[in-house]
């Protein structure tokens, strides 16, 4: 890393530094939150780092996820011992990636912010998925965020398969930069570098094991994330990245590590999944009937062109999967708000009530 880092090192430009004005917060440190664990962040200043928390107010008038700091994050801060700092505002983000969160009705999970290219690494092995790239597209084109993806370990397989998992990624997704890598001879490693900008955040996605730490470590030319060994019997890296963590190379890019992803749950995605299935959208406009499903309606374009071959069916059934789960998410989260609604005015009302029995 360079022995001196400014704030446009980090990504900072003249957009936040207008807000930073108009907002008179000028009086306060400019910083990126680098790292978060729990209630507490890294806010990284230049060639300076603290150990963060939120001021009471920001804490308590939070209403959900979104008004608190996540990795990627720029803040407003002020130093009140050496290295620690309290954390006063959050800048405004151009990009939010987020999936639903597991095991959490209705709630989102917040990946990264802040993020200008989500790079989807899938290894070419068992890991290898085109409906999951499908997701992760989704999840990029749903946050602003331009996807690139790379193929991991080519190692492993011959000159003709690799050809031919190309042909089929580009059969069904379109438009999309594909590299292709090898992270033990690092074949392609060069082709990653080149795309990798000064000042622009990149945001690693995956699977446990697919080779993002692998990746991040030899594009910083030293083993600053610990990578698991691979396993000969399923041929399979283990998941060792436990948490978000934002890097500066020294040549300028900034790149976000994150643990594998089981489960890439779709949230209120509604113009991403248009943008990753720009074909079936496109065609949608040419059914017969304004509501149709496109499950079994007779006149319906989509279907047609299923039927026709002219879309793979196998990607049409993806979209409905994540269409499905889009619907279901966003009704979740109108149920769940109008149950917190109508337990406000329930507390509100026992409150009313107990004030006047007082009387």
């Amino acid at each position: 890393m360079k022995s001196t880092l400014t704030l446009e090192d980090l990504g900072y430009n003249e957009a936040l530094e207008t807000y930073r004005k108009e907002q008179n917060i000028d009086s306060f440190l400019v910083g990126r939150a680098i790292l978060e664990h729990k209630d507490r962040y890294i806010v990284k200043t230049g060639n300076n780092e603290f150990d963060a928390e939120l001021i009471g107010n920001l804490r308590f008038t939070a209403e959900n996820r979104y008004d608190l700091p996540a990795v990627g994050d720029w803040v407003a801060i002020s130093e009140y011992d050496e290295g620690k700092a309290l954390i006063h505002a959050i800048y405004p983000r151009h990009s939010i990636i987020e999936r639903q969160a597991v095991g959490k009705y209705a709630q989102t999970q917040i990946i990264a912010t802040n993020i200008d290219y989500g790079l989807i690494v899938q290894s070419v092995n068992r890991d290898f998925n085109i409906n999951r790239l499908e997701r992760y597209l989704t999840i990029c084109n749903a946050s602003n965020v331009k996807p690139i993806i790379i193929l991991s370990k080519i190692d492993l397989i011959d000159e003709l398969m690799l050809n031919t998992l190309l042909d089929t990624i580009k059969k069904r997704i379109k438009g999309i930069s594909i590299l292709a890598m090898s992270n033990q001879s690092k074949i392609g490693l060069d082709k990653i570098k080149a795309i990798i900008n000064k000042g622009k955040t990149y945001c690693l996605l995956g699977s446990s094991g697919v080779g993002k730490s692998t990746l991040l470590n030899l594009l910083i030319g030293k083993e600053l994330m610990d990578t698991g060994a691979i396993s000969e019997r399923i041929d399979r890296g283990k998941h060792v990245t436990t948490h978000r963590e934002l890097i500066v190379l020294d040549d300028g890019g900034i790149l976000i590590d994150n643990p594998g992803m089981r489960e890439i749950g779709i949230t209120k995605s509604t113009e991403g999944l248009e943008m990753t299935f720009d074909d079936i959208s496109e065609l949608s406009q040419g059914c017969k009937f304004k509501n149709c499903t496109h499950t079994s309606e007779k006149g319906c374009a989509i279907l047609n062109a299923v039927k026709n071959g002219d879309i793979d069916s196998d990607s049409y059934a993806n979209f409905q999967k994540m269409e499905k789960e889009r619907a279901f998410f966003e009704s979740s989260v109108e149920e769940k708000r109008k149950k917190d609604k109508d337990f406000g005015k329930m507390v509100k009302n026992i409150k009313k009530q107990r004030q006047r029995n007082k009387y």
